[in-house]
């Protein structure tokens, strides 16, 4: 399949999607799994989008997987009737949990719907589109096992605000890799897009790198396991949160761009390299920082070991 003709028939919209029209097409129960850090800020929000998708049927669960948050997160999470589950009481025999793919691994195996929404909690203004449109290709039509959600990213400068012009590690590191190692996925606009579903025989069958490295290892696994066809992307409009410093973005596209490597090169192509380390130049002296590359074993061995 082409991209373009990918694009064609495996785009969607929000809007093309309602909450009636979802439940009178389920045929899977549904879980969602909200992996949150002190976010008091947003929790909300986020909530006040899925708690009425729980209520009227369409979520069968809804967790929030803490990662030791120090400020209100999981009270708020709490008084809004939502399991709230720390990361590294899940699964304590594989240690403490590592970064967000380690409570989304996590939180997969906490749960139990054959469909499964993953949503980042550190976003702002989220509506019940961001679910609708993520669940409703999985609930409408069987061939597609994940969607990734695409979205225009505006970058917020102090007061001004500058379209698509955020999404900075996407497009110089996550793009041009794909481009060149996987060129069928150039397609997908927000390949490192924390909001996606996916059927759960597939997340259970794919590694989870526990940090950066989660989106586009799980792209690729993806890719690799159910073909182009059974990736869809779902447009949610416009999504707003906060950016991180441009020193900081190097260590998310080192995670990136290691994971990416090991999935098409192979675990002894980085062998002859040094995966794991990444020096910085900081106020004239030389920083070096361990970036945890560690990668949790498919949920379904795991669970048979």
């Amino acid at each position: 399949m082409t991209v373009g003709g990918w694009l064609e028939r495996r785009s969607y919209r929000a809007e093309d999607f309602t909450l009636r029209g979802l439940l009178a097409a389920k045929r899977a129960t549904v879980s969602a799994v909200l992996p949150a850090r002190d976010v008091e800020a947003t929790i909300d929000g986020v909530l006040d989008a899925l708690v009425p998708l729980r209520d009227a049927g369409l979520l069968d669960e809804l967790i929030v997987v803490d990662g030791a948050s120090t400020d209100a997160t999981a009270d708020r999470a709490a008084a809004r009737g939502v399991p709230v589950l720390q990361e590294s009481e899940l699964m304590p025999e594989h240690g403490p949990a590592l970064g967000k793919g380690d409570a989304m691994w996590r939180g997969l195996a906490a749960t139990e719907g054959g469909v499964v929404l993953f949503l980042d909690t550190d976003t702002g203004r989220m509506t019940p589109g961001y679910a609708l449109g993520l669940l409703g290709p999985l609930l409408t039509d069987e061939g597609v096992a994940l969607v990734k959600g695409a979205f225009r990213r505006p970058f917020q400068a102090g007061s001004e605000r500058l379209p698509d012009e955020g999404g900075r590690v996407t497009e110089l590191m996550a793009r041009p890799l794909l481009n060149l190692l996987a060129p069928e996925l150039s397609g997908v606009r927000q390949p490192l897009a924390g909001e996606l579903a996916a059927r759960r025989p597939l997340l259970e069958a794919i590694p989870f790198p526990v940090g950066y490295g989660i989106e586009i290892g799980m792209l690729l696994d993806a890719h690799r396991l159910v073909g182009l066809d059974g990736i869809a992307q779902s447009d949610l409009g416009s999504r707003l949160n906060p950016h991180q410093p441009l020193r900081e973005l190097s260590t998310m596209a080192y995670a990136v761009l290691v994971t990416a490597l090991r999935r098409t090169l192979g675990e002894a192509a980085l062998g002859d390299l040094a995966p794991g380390l990444t020096g910085t130049l900081r106020d004239g002296a030389m920083r070096v920082r361990e970036i945890r590359l560690v990668e949790r074993p498919p949920l379904a061995g795991a669970r048979a070991g």
